[in-house]
């Protein structure tokens, strides 16, 4: 396999990943697959004249064949969220849509290893991993690392310190019923809740405003694509690269704290073959309570499609 990408779905999130791709040069070729092919070989055209400001990357327009010398897939394609939608409401239809492209990513490279980002993020990976059980640690979802990123980020505004120095994680499901870890968060190597700046009223305001994120950006301009562009795009480079980074995918959990066959987030270990191993973190009684809830939530949802 080429250092190559194969992303489906040329709309808003498709296109900045592949920007974001083109501008770090993190891979070789990137194709872009897309039922409607006039807007596809319009992204496409538009990401070409941007490679002379970069290095060398070739983009083309792609099927799924070209998923047999990719070393990732990222699906992308499906209804998008609309202002008032939870991400939950777009089960029915994106669940159809994943189940028609699963297979005929498999039948063109058994070995590649699957990105999901389409919403619901963490049933459709699911979803995807029931169709091919054997493939499970190939199947991730980009769960909740945009939330994490969204997290540490808000966390270093108040605090004024780099973001890349806070250790805290947004775990469980990317929608309503993720939770904070404040437990195990650090600055650095002190613990996050005993900083003299920030207090409980911080803590609330700071998952809130972590929390209804997207809803804020999907109300001003209908959809969110830089920050999981940008999200999808490190995880990209931790499996081409075998970078093996620690990263709040949505995967399938097997038994943590009692939860079971239901994908979400937890910390876990990414690179060249996928969710390489789970980081499960040693939650308080009532992060396990929050845990268990958003298992309980995404499992109700599971079943619905079922």
């Amino acid at each position: 396999m080429k250092n190559k990408v194969t992303i489906i779905g040329a709309g808003m999130v498709g296109s900045t990943l592949a920007y974001s791709l083109v501008t770090q040069d993190s891979a070789e070729e990137i194709a872009i697959v897309d039922l409607n092919k006039k807007l596809a070989k319009a992204q496409v055209m538009d990401l070409q004249h941007a490679v002379p400001f970069t290095k060398k990357t070739h983009v083309k327009v792609g099927t799924y064949n070209d998923c047999r010398d990719s070393g990732v897939v990222v699906i992308t394609c499906g209804a998008a969220q609309k202002p008032g939608e939870t991400r939950l409401d777009l089960i029915e239809k994106n669940t159809k849509i994943i189940r028609e492209i699963m297979p005929q990513i498999f039948k063109a490279n058994p070995n590649i290893v699957v990105l999901m980002i389409t919403n619901p993020v963490d049933v459709l990976t699911y979803a995807a991993i029931k169709m091919f059980p054997k493939k499970k640690h190939q199947i991730m979802g980009s769960g909740t690392t945009l939330d994490t990123a969204r997290f540490r980020y808000l966390l270093s505004q108040k605090l004024n310190i780099n973001a890349k120095s806070i250790h805290a994680y947004i775990m469980g499901e990317h929608g309503d019923s993720e939770f904070p870890v404040w437990s195990t968060a650090r600055i650095g190597n002190s613990k996050l809740l005993e900083h003299k700046n920030f207090n409980k009223q911080d803590q609330v305001k700071v998952f809130k405003e972590t929390k209804n994120a997207a809803y804020a950006i999907i109300d001003g301009k209908q959809s969110t694509y830089y920050g999981i562009g940008s999200a999808a795009s490190y995880i990209i480079k931790a499996i081409l690269h075998d970078k093996r980074i620690i990263l709040p995918v949505s995967h399938l959990i097997e038994n943590i704290y009692g939860v079971k066959d239901v994908c979400l987030s937890t910390p876990a270990i990414v690179g060249g073959k996928g969710v390489m191993e789970t980081l499960p973190l040693e939650l308080s009684k009532e992060e396990q309570k929050l845990f268990k809830n958003s298992a309980k939530v995404l499992k109700k949802a599971i079943k619905s499609v079922s």
